[in-house]
């Protein structure tokens, strides 16, 4: 990458190459991890869906602006395994044989948003692990970061990875309109009743029935349903290439204004290439365009597209549940009042 000779270009540059360098080194353990994580599934959730990924220079630059003594090391989330099973049981069951597990990797931390939600919808359950092995001590030390939830659970993150982008805010990071954030938050609390788990902050006075009423009524209002359809629609102009089964790693860039997503396949052995391809993507958002990408490694591209559906703009699954609850709040106004609401 060349550098202006300019004191701020060449310090952006050289931090840009820190940057890059220390996020392309968690790729090797990522996949010691993936294939700990798929033997574990195999007795737990045969469709379960698995996806790896580096987290993006924004969303790095961002949480570094955002907490007051961050640093790339310290940050727990730059190297992601995300595993998606069917129900709350499976999550309970993976995250015991995680407990479980006498592998040398030590667990440093766990957050349990599924019993104790974030305000903003979100639910899953983290665990993050600093990187042990004695073959590969050039790795140790390096954190990975676990996230175990249910298909339901998924299907909310993608949709407000999806609204996010078109809105042009991180709703993700609870940034952007308040009307959004609101929706996403009940509509998170909602999701949580349909799985008999505990509300999200700020609506645990309502009942279940209460909150299917306020969330269709905050879906129509916001014609959230027609939005997201639209945006799905551009999902399906994208080829499934069967040449790229064979490949290990997918760039992903998405353009939410003229609605299209390109993809770029690597081999295995083609790593550092798809890592400073990565980078020159990264580097076009910085001088202004309108830009989403990703690195990802999720095999074929049919699971790639399940996996991290935000980014093909498939939120086919979020629409689903939204009609059964707009259906059960119906069901509940067509029955009898009672005294709790």
């Amino acid at each position: 990458m060349l550098c202006d000779e300019t004191p701020d270009a060449a310090q952006h540059c050289r931090a840009t190459a820190v940057l890059n360098n220390w996020r392309s080194c968690h790729g090797y353990p990522i996949n010691t991890f993936q294939a700990t994580l798929r033997d574990k599934l195999k007795k737990i959730d045969t469709n379960a869906l698995v996806a790896q990924r580096l987290k993006r220079s924004p969303s790095i630059i961002r949480k570094l602006q955002r907490f007051a003594g961050m640093q790339l090391a310290r940050m727990q989330d730059i190297g992601g395994l995300r595993a998606v099973v069917g129900t709350l049981g499976m999550v309970r069951d993976l995250e015991q044989s995680y407990r479980e597990s006498r592998f040398a990797h030590e667990l440093i931390a766990e957050r349990d948003y599924i019993t104790n939600p974030k305000p903003s919808g979100y639910r899953s359950v983290h665990l993050i692990y600093r990187y042990k092995n004695s073959r590969t001590p050039d790795y140790n030390g390096l954190l990975i970061e676990l996230q175990i939830r249910t298909r339901l659970q998924h299907a909310w993150a993608t949709a407000v990875e999806t609204m996010g982008t078109f809105l042009d805010h991180a709703l993700k990071s609870s940034e952007g309109p308040q009307e959004w954030l609101t929706f996403f938050s009940l509509t998170g609390s909602g999701f949580a009743h349909l799985e008999g788990c505990t509300p999200v902050p700020g609506y645990e006075s309502l009942s279940r029935k209460q909150t299917f009423r306020k969330v269709a009524t905050q879906a129509t209002r916001l014609t959230v349903k027609e939005r997201l359809t639209a945006f799905s629609i551009a999902a399906d102009a994208i080829a499934q290439d069967t040449t790229r089964r064979s490949h290990s790693y997918h760039l992903i860039v998405l353009d939410p204004v003229k609605r299209s997503v390109t993809i770029t396949s690597y081999a295995r052995g083609r790593l550092m290439e798809a890592s400073r391809d990565y980078t020159q993507e990264e580097l076009r958002i910085r001088d202004g365009e309108p830009l989403e990408v990703v690195l990802v490694s999720a095999g074929p591209i049919d699971a790639l597209r399940r996996a991290y559906p935000n980014f093909f703009l498939d939120t086919h699954e979020f629409i689903k549940e939204l009609t059964r609850m707009e259906k059960l709040a119906k069901a509940h106004a067509n029955k009898a009042p009672d005294a709790k609401g």
